[in-house]
């Protein structure tokens, strides 16, 4: 195969449309089987599985960017934002007497722009977390930023109450893509956010960029890439641009023409990807780097790293506990997702009842194969008959699983010998492809993102 075939072959590969895999099954594959009742039942059963993971979805901005995909509102007046806080506290305390004092090894506080919310709301929150639950000095306290809204000593109050790591939302430095997408944030507002939060002690950081988007240009991204490695972040995201109007109206509000199309988007994540390789991050999985000795480079070493709804993640905790409108969990029995509008989940939480809307009762097979699929996403391998024998299944049930990846196994990308598979060219931008033969339910439900 000469370099020109792999290529158009390639090219014509990551047309394919798959899911993220952030979960498995996939959130489509979620139903209204799973209510207030199941998961109840799934906290109960959580009791005594070690520490746990909460998770804040906080679902308000300022404005809502062009090219945002994540459950939030626009707010211009804090009282919505107040009275969600006051609900959202009662949650707490509802799913806290189910499932105990339990040692928390991870806080990430997600949106939306969680640090909308004011010093007294936070103090409250956290307070409840200390009050409800076990959080000692070691747990991580992550919070998703918008530097365009850090002032006012806001990074020292964060500090203060035990946040020690934070995710910026960066996307893009040029002007002209900023425009498209409708985020307006100089680099300067970006590098004085830095500035603040070291100062402040919060020195673990993390940028999110994004490749696909309108008016980018290899050239444009790696002055992004340029930039954002000059400000030194721990670790780096750089997500593929996901264009979903059926599902986000805002996006409606991108001119498609000016989305890059397959070949050019790959072009963009090979340029940012190699950028950023380049200032000597280490490549984790299909979308995040990190510095050398930073704990997911160590994690991914020691293949202790993990992935789920927030992407991949060092926390080795077999629970996740969401609160908030839309926000979803997951406990050794299944998934959990709250109702998304933040009306019915008021209504539910103030009645006395758990939010959940649907979810998934997880399978002895549907957790064989997550576990596969989340090898794959994580370290681009997978020892098949290991993870079969695990589950206590017979490895043939991966054998038309294996089939599917026939066309791979012949272009040299992907070997599959002795029981155990393994990307060994283009990873980054075939694992989510090469997941999605294992997935039992591809096909059946919901519409997905192109591969890269």
């Amino acid at each position: 195969m000469t370099q020109q075939d792999e290529a158009v072959s390639l090219e014509t590969l990551i047309r394919a449309t798959v899911p993220r895999y952030t979960s498995y099954p996939t959130a489509p594959h979620f139903s209204a089987e799973v209510g207030a009742d199941t998961y109840g039942g799934f906290l109960d059963r959580a009791a005594e599985d070690g520490p746990v993971s909460l998770y804040v979805h906080i679902p308000f901005c300022h404005s809502i960017c062009h090219y945002c995909g994540c459950t939030t509102k626009a707010s211009r007046r804090y009282a919505p934002i107040e009275a969600y806080v006051e609900v959202l506290r009662s949650e707490i305390a509802m799913v806290a007497a189910r499932i105990g004092r339990r040692a928390v090894s991870h806080i990430h506080w997600g949106g939306g722009t969680p640090n909308l919310l004011s010093a007294a709301a936070f103090e409250a929150i956290v307070g409840d977390f200390h009050r409800f639950f076990d959080v000692g000095p070691t747990a991580e306290h992550a919070i998703e930023l918008d530097p365009r809204h850090l002032g006012d000593g806001r990074a020292r109050f964060l500090a203060g109450i035990g946040v020690n790591r934070a995710s910026l939302g960066v996307q893009d430095f040029d002007p002209m893509v900023q425009a498209a997408i409708g985020r307006i944030q100089p680099a300067e507002t970006v590098a004085a956010a830095v500035e603040q939060l070291r100062d402040a002690g919060i020195s673990s950081l993390s940028f999110d960029l994004i490749y696909g988007l309108p008016e980018q240009s290899v050239s444009s991204i790696e002055r992004t890439v340029e930039a954002a490695v000059a400000l030194a972040p721990d670790r780096i995201s750089l997500f593929g641009y996901a264009h979903v109007p059926w599902f986000r109206i805002n996006q409606k509000l991108i001119d498609a023409s000016k989305l890059p199309g397959s070949e050019q988007r790959l072009e963009l994540e090979r340029a940012a990807h190699g950028a950023i390789a380049a200032a000597g991050y280490a490549p984790i999985g299909i979308d995040h780097f990190a510095r050398p000795g930073d704990p997911m480079a160590v994690a991914l070493s020691q293949r202790t790293l993990r992935r789920n709804f927030q992407g991949y993640t060092t926390d080795r905790a077999e629970t996740l506990i969401g609160f908030g409108a839309s926000s979803i969990g997951r406990t050794p029995a299944g998934y959990a997702q709250n109702v998304t509008d933040t009306g019915n989940w008021r209504e539910r939480i103030t009645g006395g009842r758990l939010a959940t809307e649907r979810g998934r009762v997880l399978t002895p097979e549907d957790r064989l194969r997550a576990d596969v699929i989340e090898q794959i996403l994580c370290f681009f391998d997978a020892d098949l008959a290991a993870t079969a024998a695990r589950h206590g299944a017979d490895p043939a049930l991966f054998s038309a699983d294996l089939d599917k990846l026939a066309p791979l196994v012949r272009a040299g990308w992907v070997v599959a010998d002795g029981g155990k598979l393994a990307i060994v060219r283009n990873g980054a931008e075939l694992a989510r492809l090469v997941a999605s033969a294992f997935d039992a339910y591809l096909g059946t439900g919901g519409r997905h993102s192109v591969a890269v």
